[in-house]
């Protein structure tokens, strides 16, 4: 099966406040070969937006000035062309079914991959005459240890804290640190 592609020519716009999550997605996108352009926030995203030009954006749903729903409507309003996956980790069906009301092409929960990401782009609306192109979702395991890592982060690495929010014993949630991640 082949990796997710957007169309020759594609400006990505990645925003999310997560520094770390933003840098490895502009990485990731820029080695697919995409022209990208990354901002923190709703403001940094529409002066970069109005730059760039971008075709496709990668919006986090809650920063901290500001939220991706209403950059959302601005991102359009600006850019009617505009294709955006809303990509959060705080995702419910209320926020999901708002965004693609307001014009999100998808609505992806975190941690999601690049291939899941593009994939999202991909997929077309009820009714029309393409299927939606398949992709592999990341076994249970590997979106575990995802969710681990992710709560270890949001520790500030401390493994007993971690544990606490996890409901995990600290000796445990210590073995499956451990353990390498799982590739799928």
């Amino acid at each position: 099966m082949s990796e997710p592609r957007l169309p020759e020519g594609s400006v990505v716009l990645v925003v999310d406040d997560d520094e770390r999550l933003r840098a490895r997605l502009t990485w990731a996108v820029s080695d697919r070969g995409y022209e990208v352009g990354a901002a923190s926030g709703p403001t940094e995203a529409l002066a970069v937006a109005r730059e760039l030009r971008p075709t496709h954006a990668i919006l986090d749903l809650r920063m901290p000035d500001g939220s991706g729903l209403e950059l959302l409507a601005e991102l359009l309003q600006l850019l009617p062309a505009l294709q955006c996956v809303m990509f959060t980790g705080y995702g419910s069906i209320a926020t999901a079914v708002e965004a693609v009301r307001r014009g999100a092409v998808n609505y992806l929960s975190k941690p999601a991959d690049l291939d899941m990401i593009l994939a999202a782009f991909q997929r077309r609306k009820p009714g029309t005459a393409e299927p939606a192109p398949y992709y592999e979702p990341p076994s249970l395991a590997r979106a575990e240890w995802e969710h681990i890592n992710r709560v270890l982060e949001d520790c500030g690495g401390n493994v007993s804290e971690a544990a606490r929010r996890l409901g995990l014993h600290r000796r445990s949630l210590q073995r499956k640190l451990r353990r390498f991640p799982p590739r799928k």
